[in-house]
């Protein structure tokens, strides 16, 4: 399983190393990158939520204890940071980079490595893991948006409006609905949203890259730190307590274990240029989180071997 989750990983950081290349070199022209990121926010993303919620096979899945399980983590680690925010010190638009890095996962990695190790049952597992977090990590993101953003605190019914037209939190409540009425995607549209959203991860990971400047890097190191710290240490070790408490195991709680211990995604940067974050930190926080994942995911398996024993 490490070697298929340290797989998953090179394709990622080859191309956040890429992009910052692209960008670098002069190829493709300044005003590529704004536009690209505003492509991932409004379309790609949005059609690999709706895609993955509306397509998952749920049969013999654990589903309400799983989902219950990545839900609460989730949960409390938000809360967590957010009341130790005014101890970070850190202003608002980095705070919400720190937060993203400690909640958002990275759906990629997280299906590759559960379909690599438990097959067919592993996708169902990862299909539910989406389910469960996508739409509370994006819900939750929204709120600390408008709260902490750049753009500054806005009202009750400001932020009800920011979450109703939210591309992301819209595609995941689409991709729900579609899945628990049954409906399916239509043959032709299936297709076209599954392309769509597969060309949101190249995408979305050159445009990290190309945001990435190594001269900056003392700035952030500490924020950094802060997200891994709270992505690699605090949400594993909420999870577990979770899973004990919900009687969760086997491969089930394996699943909850994996995803919650998985680098930030790259979705994270798109929303931070969109919504008024700190768009730099959040490029290194996924760039060192994509590292860091190949050391802290193999020490995090040793704990996992317990659960599919």
């Amino acid at each position: 399983m490490t070697v298929t989750v340290i797989l998953a990983l090179v394709p990622i950081a080859l191309l956040i190393a890429l992009g910052m290349v692209l960008r670098r070199s002069g190829l493709l022209a300044e005003t590529f990158w704004g536009q690209a990121e505003r492509l991932g926010y409004y379309v790609l993303l949005p059609s690999l939520f709706v895609h993955g919620l509306a397509t998952a096979r749920l049969d013999g899945v654990p589903v309400f204890a799983l989902a219950g399980v990545l839900v609460a983590s989730t949960l409390v680690v938000a809360g967590i940071l957010l009341a130790l925010r005014p101890r970070l010190g850190l202003d608002g638009a980095a705070f919400t980079s720190v937060f993203q890095g400690g909640v958002r996962f990275n759906n990629y990695v997280g299906v590759s490595a559960a379909a690599g190790v438990f097959g067919a049952q592993g996708i169902a597992l990862a299909a539910v893991a989406n389910a469960a977090i996508v739409p509370t990590v994006n819900i939750l993101c929204v709120l600390v948006f408008a709260r902490y953003g750049s753009a500054g605190r806005l009202a009750p019914g400001s932020v009800a409006r920011q979450l109703a037209l939210n591309p992301l939190v819209v595609a995941c409540l689409i991709g729900i609905l579609l899945q628990a009425g049954g409906l399916g995607l239509p043959p032709g549209l299936e297709p076209m949203l599954k392309a769509l959203g597969q060309a949101s991860l190249p995408l979305g990971l050159l445009c990290v890259g190309a945001a990435l400047d190594p001269a900056t890097v003392r700035t952030w190191l500490r924020p950094v730190l802060i997200a891994s710290a709270a992505k690699f240490i605090l949400m594993p070790a909420v999870t577990i307590l979770a899973c004990r408490v919900a009687g969760l195991h086997g491969p089930a709680a394996a699943t909850a274990l994996l995803f919650q211990s998985l680098p930030t995604a790259s979705s994270s940067y798109i929303m931070a240029r969109q919504l008024g974050g700190d768009a730099p930190l959040m490029a290194g926080i996924l760039a060192l989180q994509t590292v860091l994942a190949g050391l802290a995911i193999p020490l995090v398996l040793l704990i996992l071997e317990r659960f599919t024993a």
